[in-house]
């Protein structure tokens, strides 16, 4: 799965924490925000394996 960082608490990010553990994303999004990555339409985006 490719999606982008979504917002945070939006729905779009709850399906990809369906998808892919709520743990696991969540890990990733603090490293995101650490990272000062982009969020949104026109952000950075992950792959899920």
């Amino acid at each position: 799965m490719t999606s982008n960082f979504h917002l945070p608490y939006s729905t779009l990010l709850m399906k990809v924490c369906a998808f892919g553990g709520y743990d696991i994303v969540m890990k990733a999004y603090k490293t995101a925000i650490k990272e000062e990555y982009r969020f949104g339409i026109y952000g950075d985006a992950m792959l899920i394996l």
